[in-house]
């Protein structure tokens, strides 16, 4: 897939059995829904494509992973319908990682926020620096991480997944993030982090692919209602949006960045 810097881009690049998804936004690798029906597609394609045995997830730039939804695309969303159709894109994207055969290695280089986090937590095996800090900031919008909740929860827990959504405006640092359990690795550098990366994505292209669909399939046991849990999840998010509140945040945040 060619890119185009402006709108951001989603490309996929396949070297001996490793295939690197990367996404892009100039936005702070925010997530507009055409990058998350982009990322659910490749993701699915990666998972099917006997070529590869390993998928890297990994956005452009060097210092944010992802920004989560939007904000753009957040103050068009004009019924229940578009909301749902919207935050049904990050549901479809956590749905594609769970579902796929391969597993899924993040590379998280920088800071990650909302919809970011849920990525972050989708993976199988999440590596990062130590500039990757977290923070779930839906409710200070005025929504709440519905969506991206269960695959938070999954990874680090009901407790610290409370206390990232209840502080929206609170960062957690990256020793934090791998004391939870979301980060496997933190390391001090980009360097560091890229090596550890290729390390593992080489050894994983090396192993058995029955055996590691299979070793999935176990770390994901008990998800099987996801496809229609994370779908209600999006209802609840796409009518919140429509809110006053949600609308005056936005606007005040967006005012800010400026």
């Amino acid at each position: 897939m060619s890119k185009d810097i402006i709108n951001g881009y989603v490309d996929v690049e396949t070297h001996n059995g490793i295939t690197t998804i990367e996404f892009f936004h100039p936005q702070s690798n925010s997530l507009p829904r055409r990058i998350l029906e982009a990322l659910a597609h490749e993701i699915h394609a990666a998972g099917t494509d006997k070529d590869t045995r390993v998928i890297v997830l990994r956005s452009g730039g060097d210092r944010t992973f992802c920004a989560g939804a939007s904000f753009d695309e957040l103050t068009r969303i004009e019924n229940e319908k578009a909301g749902f159709e919207f935050f049904s894109g990050f549901a479809n994207v956590i749905n594609a990682i769970r579902k796929c055969g391969k597993l899924v290695i993040g590379r998280i280089q920088g800071k990650c926020v909302g919809g970011g986090v849920g990525l972050a937590a989708a993976v199988d095996y999440a590596i990062a620096t130590d500039g990757a800090d977290v923070k779930l900031s839906e409710l200070a919008v005025g929504i709440g991480p519905f969506v991206v909740g269960p695959a938070v929860e999954r990874k680090i827990g009901a407790s610290a997944f409370s206390q990232l959504a209840i502080d929206a405006s609170m960062w957690r640092n990256a020793e934090w993030a791998k004391r939870k359990g979301l980060f496997a690795e933190v390391h001090a550098s980009t360097e560091g982090m890229d090596e550890s990366i290729s390390r593992l994505a080489n050894q994983l292209s090396h192993s058995s692919p029955e055996a590691m669909r299979e070793l999935k399939s176990v770390f994901w046991k008990g998800t099987e209602d996801w496809d229609n849990l994370l779908w209600a999840r999006a209802e609840i998010s796409g009518r919140l949006v429509l809110s006053q509140f949600t609308k005056d945040a936005i606007a005040k945040f967006k005012a800010k960045a400026q």
